[in-house]
């Protein structure tokens, strides 16, 4: 892996596609564990733009039936949280009674999780889980409980594998973090 440059930053190697891989793979294995004796579909909600890569890897994994629908939600400007959630593009079905996995690509403060945890609920979701493939623990703020994290990082800016800098970066492979 050699350090790639996108926009006005460089970003060295710091997560290669075969840990995230392995990552995947535990916590696939923990969700269909979880929804082996399901009776009903429950609903990926892909969280888009960023978590797309992990959704369409994790849902290969799954071996239980499950429907899909994506949602957009943007709180990044930049390197930075602005803090504020939006909701940029809403769900395309209901989901009163269905059960729902967030597939996020990654968790920092949480503003994202809890806004899309209670806005579930408030539609009528009878059980929101959240799956993430990346967990920034040390700025983790929130009460919502985390139900699948593959990976937990240093709270550090990255991108790749779906993650972005200003809309590039998301089709790496692998995970870069910004250079200091």
């Amino acid at each position: 892996m050699d350090c790639i440059k996108v926009h006005d930053k460089t970003f060295v190697p710091f997560i290669d596609n075969a840990q995230i891989s392995k990552a995947i793979d535990k916590v696939a294995e923990q969700i269909n564990h979880d929804y082996a004796n399901c009776d009903s579909a429950p609903i990926l909600v892909c969280v888009l733009n960023g978590s797309v890569v992990f959704t369409g890897e994790l849902m290969q994994r799954l071996n239980f039936p499950c429907e899909l629908t994506c949602l957009r939600i943007k709180s990044y400007e930049g390197t930075q949280s602005t803090g504020v959630t939006k909701q940029v593009l809403g769900l395309n079905r209901d989901i009163t009674g269905k059960q729902i996995i967030v597939i996020e690509d990654i968790v920092d403060t949480g503003h994202t999780i809890e806004f899309l945890h209670n806005t579930l609920l408030s539609l009528g979701a009878s059980d929101v889980k959240i799956c993430t493939l990346l967990l920034k623990p040390e700025v983790y703020d929130r009460d919502i409980k985390l139900d699948y994290v593959a990976m937990e990082i240093p709270n550090r800016f990255i991108l790749g594998f779906g993650l972005d800098y200003d809309e590039l970066g998301r089709n790496s492979k692998d995970i870069y973090v910004l250079q200091d």
